[in-house]
């Protein structure tokens, strides 16, 4: 049978989720003509969600500048010069204005970065308090400060967090030459005490760093293969920041980043896989590609920790032309302060997804 036939013939089937993707298979997706990779990621998604629908979030930094780390896209990493001022963590009530403004613009995810390498003990308490002042609007919530211990993980969920971001950035094979502070395996046993301690996971990465199309396919590989797939998959196009050692840097080929969204569809069907940094720079048929592909989750306002992101205005205008809809997300009183309720294709709520995404911006 030959390549085209198979994904034809694996495009009206319901494919089995898989945690055991070699690359090869997956360098063979992405090698697949582009018409055909689209047929067959957008049938896996009918398969598990409206295809009319995309998850809104909103994106607020709570704590900006001053990392300790050396991850070489970030602008906030204090080792570079880029005009970021290092702040201090946000006062509660700053936030919750925020969130509220959030909500009114149409978001039903709150997520809230802080430029930590990892926080502080005495942190988590003034985090905490954040959470749940956010969940009380009726706002899913989302945190990522860094890599956490257990204790600090369990103390997030216990304030009503629903997902943790923590991103693997890139495939292992590439991860020394983007960052030297610490190791994908910190990354990894962060979140494993994420998962241990019943959050949800927010995971994914970035591409156009300068990575081969192998390194793209080793990533997804990566994020696949987790014991348990993350429930959302932040695909981040590079946004290149003067002074950051990625400034400069070849920019990936339009198609080849549809190409990622694409396999990212096909290999964590059930995920939320959201399109993320450097949307601003993303022309309208772009995006719509990039949600024939399979992408049903974005950044909603304009800002995103750092860099920019298109306003709701053009956000709004753009799902108008395309016939879709934010996402609506209620919460189940069955499931204490938990469980958020999203609409699926199936014709029922997806309740926890069966497959258990530094920034959620990224």
């Amino acid at each position: 049978m030959s390549v085209v036939s198979h994904a034809r013939e694996a495009a009206g089937q319901s494919a089995p989720v898989r945690h055991d993707w070699a690359r090869a298979e997956i360098e063979a997706l992405f090698a697949l003509p582009l018409n055909e990779l689209l047929f067959r990621a957008a049938s896996v998604h009918r398969q598990h969600f409206d295809p009319a629908e995309v998850q809104v979030s909103t994106l607020l930094s709570i704590k900006t500048g001053g990392c300790p780390e050396d991850c070489s896209y970030c602008p906030q990493a204090q080792r570079y010069q880029t005009g970021v001022q290092a702040t201090k963590l946000m006062e509660t009530d700053a936030v919750l204005e925020k969130a509220r403004q959030a909500k009114a613009a149409g978001a039903t995810r709150f997520c809230m970065g802080a430029a930590w390498r990892s926080p502080k003990d005495r942190d988590v308490p003034k985090v905490a308090a954040m959470i749940r002042e956010v969940k009380a609007l009726g706002l899913e919530t989302c945190a990522t400060l860094g890599m956490l211990t257990g204790e600090q993980a369990h103390a997030l969920k216990e304030a009503g967090l629903d997902y943790y971001n923590h991103n693997l950035d890139t495939d292992p094979e590439f991860y020394d030459s983007i960052i030297h502070t610490r190791e994908i395996q910190d990354r990894l046993t962060t979140l494993e005490h994420v998962r241990d301690a019943g959050l949800k996971t927010c995971c994914g990465g970035i591409v156009g760093m300068g990575e081969t199309g192998r390194q793209r396919a080793g990533l997804l590989r990566t994020l696949a293969n987790l014991p348990v797939h993350p429930d959302s998959v932040p695909i981040n196009r590079l946004v290149q920041v003067e002074g950051t050692p990625l400034h400069g840097t070849q920019e990936i080929d339009p198609f080849d980043f549809v190409r990622t969204i694409a396999v990212a569809r096909i290999l964590m069907p059930r995920s939320m896989v959201r399109l993320s940094a450097g949307r601003q720079d993303m022309s309208d048929e772009l995006q719509a590609m990039c949600f024939l592909a399979g992408a049903n989750s974005i950044f909603y306002g304009e800002q995103l920790l750092t860099t920019g992101n298109p306003d709701t205005e053009r956000d709004m205008a753009l799902f108008a032309r395309l016939g879709l809809r934010p996402m609506q997300v209620r919460v189940d009183a069955e499931h204490g302060h938990g469980a958020a309720h999203a609409g699926g294709g199936s014709g029922h709520d997806i309740i926890e997804l069966p497959q258990h995404p530094r920034s959620c911006a990224a």
